[in-house]
């Protein structure tokens, strides 16, 4: 008979988290254990990475909806509809099935075999800091730089774009943009025609989520390839999926188990991308490393060919040490050395 218990955990960042919608110094998530009670020494682990202030899932109830699932563990009946809580079930649930070795999904890169490239992320800042931290990108080997926009002045903007293309033309440098919903349906097409001149890979999410109508025009008439990312959060329908998908036409869509419904539901998605002619790769979502490489293992399922968004984990002072290793551009998993649940096993579990 299973159990499932859960506990809260709050993640340091090493620096201030800046995006178009909010600043953050601290990312609250849960840990899950399964395990059966015959057998409680083999543990099935999952993070469940809820985004406080910023997820529709943030609600009050939501610690009840934790307790009923834990509950229910067993019972045969359907994860909630919460992608956070989905994410973390499913993967503690595959831990378990493989063997509480903490492979979530047994892939030649789980097993350490392979190596998978990954963008490197470029967080909002002043001008200075985010020059700062695309050289340090680029002096580390990374050929893929994403960067999120929308926080600092759009002409700033520009000049940092500009910088990197006077050193780096399109065949050294791969530059992928992020929204985050900055722009507006009225200044969209202006700003993505200026950011065209620097040979842009693609954008995230342009204007807010939910304007199908404006997200449509402007995927069809804009110079630089649109990628799908909030507008996915929500869509848990297979049939609605495919019909946003078409009614749009994006050139990709980035998906976040975490926020897009798990990752059965994430396959789907890919399923319907197919379907539609339509890209994608997948990105993580502020997960500590534990949730993190559980996204890594799945991905490399696919055997993507361009670089993925798998960077973040890096990004805290209290991170759980784990096996996944970052070498330049490329992430891998070191199979011979294990987690270490220590800050973990020791937190109160409800």
């Amino acid at each position: 008979m299973l159990k499932a218990v859960w506990a809260p955990y709050t993640l340091h960042f090493k620096e201030t988290a800046i995006t178009s919608r909010a600043r953050m110094l601290t990312k609250d998530t849960y840990y899950i254990k399964v395990y059966d009670r015959a057998e409680p020494h083999r543990v099935g682990w999952g993070e469940i990475p809820l985004f406080r202030g910023l997820s529709a899932e943030d609600a009050p109830d939501y610690e009840d909806v934790l307790n009923e699932t834990c509950e229910r563990i067993g019972s045969g009946e359907p994860l909630p509809p919460y992608s956070s809580i989905r994410f973390g079930f499913e993967m503690a649930l595959n831990d378990l099935r493989n063997g509480a070795r903490q492979v979530f999904f047994d892939t030649p890169w789980a097993q350490g075999c392979t190596a998978q490239q990954i963008n490197g992320l470029i967080w909002m800042g002043d001008k200075h800091t985010m020059s700062t931290r695309i050289r340090m990108k680029l002096d580390a080997g990374f050929k893929c730089v994403k960067l999120k926009i929308g926080g600092i002045n759009f002409d700033d903007e520009l000049d940092l774009l500009r910088i990197i293309r006077r050193e780096f033309d399109k065949s050294r440098i791969e530059l992928r943009l992020d929204a985050n919903g900055a722009f507006t349906p009225q200044n969209a097409l202006h700003r993505l025609d200026k950011l065209s001149a620097f040979d842009i890979h693609s954008i995230e999410q342009p204007i807010k989520a939910g304007q199908w109508e404006a997200m449509q025009r402007i995927a069809s008439e804009s110079p630089i390839p649109i990628a799908l990312d909030e507008e996915l959060i929500g869509c848990h329908d297979l049939n609605f999926k495919h019909e946003m998908l078409r009614y749009i036409r994006p050139a990709y869509i980035i998906l976040k188990p975490a926020l897009c419904g798990g990752f059965h539901e994430a396959d789907e998605w890919i399923q319907c991308a197919r379907e539609n002619g339509i890209g994608w790769w997948a990105t993580s979502a502020l997960e500590s490393d534990l949730g993190l490489d559980a996204i890594a293992q799945w991905v490399s399922a696919y055997k993507p060919s361009i670089p993925q968004g798998l960077g973040t984990g890096q990004l805290y002072t209290n991170n759980i040490p784990s096996p996944v290793t970052l070498s330049g551009e490329m992430l891998q998993r070191r199979s011979s050395v294990p987690y270490d649940f220590t800050q973990l096993n020791s937190l109160n579990w409800n």
